[in-house]
């Protein structure tokens, strides 16, 4: 995924789903200088872990 798109994502009043390697994640915060992302599986935000935001992929389908 690219950076801009991860901004757009966090910015978004819709939940977007996210994978990572796939796993459903929350994107908690970015650190764009790095090209990083901190991520959470949804519905266990108590495990976080830093990634490459190359390595999140949008799967175009929404949460409600």
């Amino acid at each position: 995924m690219h950076l801009d798109r991860v901004k757009e994502i966090l910015s978004s009043d819709q939940e977007i789903a996210v994978h990572y390697h796939g796993i459903p994640v929350w994107i908690e915060s970015i650190d764009p200088t790095a090209s990083m992302a901190v991520v959470s599986e949804r519905g266990a935000h108590d495990h976080k872990q830093l990634v490459s935001i190359d390595s999140l992929d949008e799967t175009g389908k929404y949460f409600t």
